[in-house]
């Protein structure tokens, strides 16, 4: 698309007024909740007042991001609907959520996940958890929701990258360093509402230009000759030409869910701020629910849009989003698709300041100051933020070299997720576990998906960029191990981070046993005697979570058999 696409007075009206709306509410909130956010736990925690709304619709609105707007597209259009797995399979994560952690993160009232850690584990294990899960916030859910939103603002606008991420993360910056967890959540659940009132319309007109729903399906399907991979399948086989076989998808996502949906600081801190151990359980079962959407909505256009142009294919996918925009929707409503783009990357980069800056005012300062007052803790903690945004701007050029944005940001959990993983999953189903056993994992582990993914995975633009002969002995040797051990044995990344999983495990057990721990009951408290302990507790009627647990995961199973 060579040209920026085009907005009517009224499309700029609303984007304006949305913009300006959402940081002034952001603000208003901080400031109405100005005595409870004077004190630590209210100004990380929203003081435990978030309901099971409230945390739905933040749990979505903080994992989706411009990252999915653009990138699930980008898929769509030149994959079909095989990326959606990444959208639908979380429902089951966080059913995982909501059955197996929340009871022990509620219990314990932690702060922050690394605190967790330390009450299971020991004090290395949790200053390792912060360390990773600040480097995970502001690189890859600020990051790459930075690049992939300043691409389709150029699109759109025809705005200076630079000028778009210094823009919109400062602004996002201000409500969140301001009103602390409180005006995170709330500004996130109005973006929620708007960027799925615009994802839909986006999907309607769609359909609408294809001539109807039969004519949708006959266009995809004639585009599916040229592009045998465009197809309304989701579990695909092995050798298909998107490189995501179903083997991989059920292989590899729990071990990265693990880490995202149930020990991730940025996605787990609207729960710890829950005001119920219901409400965090159904918060989370809740934006289960709304995960079901992300298909329908984000990568279903993508593929209907193939279908209208596969006889004229759109040159370069990544700016599939913002041609979509421009052919499909009428002037007066691009607005709101605008509008529904800043909320996707306003609340991801919104809450990731926030998680980030209390993973560094507790598990960090606190450790080294642990006699700071709450007012000190606090201002460290929008110090944090500011230079948390600093460091991600700067950050964000290098995510260009990535095939694609999904497949980068895809990757790179993959081989952060199995160390933390291992020592979450076996932490609660296994009391052997011990603190030496977890830290050798931890440590461990990492050093060994640290060398995979640079040795096989990582681009070969980095290599080159490493600098002088350091720079061009290893890119030498990068491409000797590709040429001497993986071509024609490429392992997908997916299936490569459950094989590292199983590894981490193999360390973590065998030390265990080598290294046990002395008994302690608080430790062997925050472990399942059984699995199916998760399952007691008396019957709460329709507010239940074991209800809606079953409902979402009936709805799941019914969907995979549909579209498999």
């Amino acid at each position: 698309m060579n040209e920026t696409v085009k907005f009517g007075a009224l499309d700029m009206a609303t984007l304006i007024v949305y913009l300006v709306g959402v940081v002034a509410f952001g603000l208003f909130m901080g400031w109405r909740q100005r005595k409870r956010s004077q004190t630590g736990e209210g100004y990380f925690l929203a003081g435990h007042s978030l309901s099971w709304l409230t945390i739905g619709l933040a749990l979505f609105s903080t994992n989706i991001s411009a990252l999915h707007l653009v990138s699930l597209a980008q898929q769509g259009y030149i994959n079909g609907l095989v990326f959606g797995n990444f959208e639908w399979m979380a429902a089951f994560a966080l059913i995982a959520l909501a059955f197996f952690f929340v009871p022990f993160y509620i219990k314990t009232r932690v702060p922050t996940l690394p605190d967790f850690l330390q009450r299971r584990y020991g004090q290395g294990c949790r200053d390792f958890l912060a360390v990773i899960s600040i480097f995970n916030a502001i690189f890859i859910h600020i990051g790459f929701s930075l690049y992939a939103g300043s691409l389709i603002l150029h699109a759109l606008f025809g705005i200076d990258v630079w000028v778009s991420v210094i823009t919109i993360t400062v602004l996002t910056g201000l409500y969140a360093a301001v009103g602390g967890l409180t005006a995170v959540v709330m500004t996130e659940s109005v973006g929620t509402i708007v960027l799925l009132i615009g994802s839909i319309l986006i999907t309607i007109f769609g359909i609408v230009k294809c001539g109807g729903f039969h004519d949708m399906l006959r266009l995809i399907g004639e585009a599916a000759k040229t592009n045998p991979s465009a197809t309304l399948s989701v579990l695909r086989p092995a050798g298909d030409p998107s490189g995501m076989p179903w083997f991989s998808m059920m292989l590899g996502y729990p071990v990265i869910s693990i880490w995202y949906w149930c020990a991730d600081q940025t996605i787990v801190q609207r729960v710890l701020g829950a005001k119920s151990e219901s409400d965090a359980r159904n918060g989370a079962l809740f934006a289960g629910f709304i995960k079901i959407l992300p298909v329908f909505v984000f990568v279903l256009p993508g593929l209907i849009y193939l279908g209208l142009t596969y006889q004229h294919p759109v040159a370069k996918t990544e700016e599939v989003y913002a041609t979509m925009i421009q052919d499909l929707l009428p002037l007066g409503l691009r607005g709101v698709i605008a509008a529904a783009l800043l909320a996707a990357l306003m609340g991801p980069i919104s809450g990731s300041l926030n998680s980030m800056a209390t993973l560094f005012s507790y598990d960090l300062y606190r450790r080294i100051r642990p006699q700071a007052s709450e007012r000190e803790t606090i201002h460290v903690g929008r110090i944090a933020t500011l230079v948390g945004i600093l460091i991600a701007i700067a950050w964000t050029p290098l995510v260009a070299n990535f095939k694609t944005i999904f497949d980068g940001v895809s990757m790179m959990l993959c081989f952060i997720a199995p160390p933390v993983s291992t020592v979450f999953f076996w932490g609660i189903f296994w009391r052997g576990a011990s603190y030496r056993g977890a830290l050798a994992a931890l440590w461990g582990g990492f050093v060994i998906c640290i060398i995979t993914f640079l040795t096989l995975y990582a681009p070969m633009d980095w290599a080159k960029g490493v600098g002088g002969s350091f720079g061009a002995h290893w890119l030498n040797l990068l491409t000797w191990f590709d040429v001497a051990v993986v071509k024609g044995y490429y392992i997908n990344y997916m299936v490569m981070s459950f094989v590292l999983f199983i590894v981490c495990s193999i360390i973590l057990h065998i030390v265990s046993r080598l290294k046990p721990d002395a008994p302690d009951a608080a430790r062997a408290a925050l472990t399942w005697e059984h699995p199916l302990s998760a399952l007691e507790g008396a019957w709460q009627g329709a507010r239940d979570f074991r209800l809606w647990a079953g409902v979402l995961f009936c709805t799941m199973v019914v969907l995979y058999i549909i579209f498999r």
